[in-house]
């Protein structure tokens, strides 16, 4: 038998081309995110789960790690689209019994979607894959963590043992697996953010010291100008749209560098506010920039260039020069100045 793909095949459903939407969010996706959660918990079930999503004693989103605002969090409902179909999923009352690992072999799994793995429930119960078996057994709760322990208990070093977690995770589960895995003797704790992270922290390590954000939430809605670059916020993380509804209503300025429009970003229908039920949406880009794929540092350069060009007219007024000499290095690498970190007239 030829051995199952590692990754869940791609397959891609009900394509079709229609013009492209000028506003997001608004009653639509009201509609969309009850529908799945009533549809896979119950109207009480899930309707209690949301009530507590992203709320003080409540728990976080487990479908992105947008910060929950402090100075206007809605009682209501501080959650997106896509976090109530996380919900969804983690509130399903379908659940996997030994009957269905019994019908479906590990190749058949692996012809499964992630979609369609998804959607077939939670796993009621251990299962484990005997060396040479071609389904899934059930195993008792000890006889798993004993299995577990002899794995553990065999390796010359807990430094030799990894221990990955899933951003889908939640907090609570995340801190016991940590103390678990501490105890243990190891801090081998990776998890999806130094995959999806790791080159961004790297990056901010070496340029800011600290390779996590260095603003807060209230830093952007009273921001001057925002440019969003490598991402789509209306579906990445939607909840960002209302963030940048309060930067626009303060007198910010945003800037869209995408290569296809994205519908969050040109104008956000809020559906905590009465305007945004009616479809009066708010409007967001300012200037949309659509480089072509593989522009983004040739559009920075070129910013970069023009700026300069600007600050050699009017000496002081576009950069901060007190800043660049008192916080920063490498400065007169970059232009072509002297070794001081200020600005000179030398030319870019």
């Amino acid at each position: 038998m030829d051995q199952p793909s590692a990754e869940s095949p791609d397959q891609l459903n009900d394509l079709h081309q229609k013009k492209i939407k000028k506003d997001a969010v608004g009653l639509p996706a009201i509609v969309s995110s009850f529908r799945h959660v009533i549809g896979e918990a119950g109207l009480a079930r899930g309707l209690k789960a949301l009530a507590h999503l992203n709320q003080k004693g409540g728990y976080d989103c487990p479908s992105c790690a947008w910060p929950d605002p402090d100075d206007e969090r809605s009682g209501l409902a501080e959650y997106c689209e896509n976090g109530a179909k996380a919900v969804a999923e983690e509130t399903t009352t379908k659940k996997l019994t030994p009957d269905f690992f019994e019908k479906y072999s590990v190749a058949q799994l692996a012809t499964f979607t992630d979609f369609e793995l998804g959607g077939q429930g939670r796993i009621a119960q251990p299962m484990y894959l005997p060396k040479g078996a071609t389904h899934y057994q059930p195993v008792s709760w000890d006889k798993a963590f004993n299995h577990i322990g002899r794995s553990l208990n065999g390796l010359s070093s807990p430094n030799e043992a990894i221990f990955y977690t899933s951003g889908r995770t939640s907090n609570e589960a995340a801190f016991l697996y940590q103390l678990f895995a501490r105890e243990y003797g190891t801090n081998n704790l990776p998890d999806c953010s130094n995959m999806c992270h790791e080159s961004s922290g790297v990056a901010l390590s070496e340029t800011v010291g600290i390779g996590k954000g260095s603003v807060t939430l209230e830093d952007l809605h009273i921001a001057e100008l925002i440019i969003i670059m490598g991402q789509n916020p209306g579906t990445n993380a939607p909840r960002m749209l209302t963030a940048l509804q309060k930067a626009k209503l303060n007198g910010g300025k945003i800037i869209s560098v995408n290569p296809l429009p994205e519908t969050g970003l040109m104008a956000f229908n809020n559906p905590q506010q009465i305007k945004g039920l009616l479809g009066l949406a708010t409007p967001l880009t300012d200037l949309y920039l659509p480089v072509k794929l593989n522009g983004d540092m040739a559009l920075l350069q070129a910013i970069e260039l023009l700026l300069w060009l600007e600050e050699e007219k009017a000496p002081g007024s576009v950069f901060d020069t007190d800043f660049i000499r008192d916080q920063t290095t490498g400065y007169g690498e970059i232009h072509g100045a002297p070794q001081t970190g200020i600005p000179t007239r030398s030319g870019p």
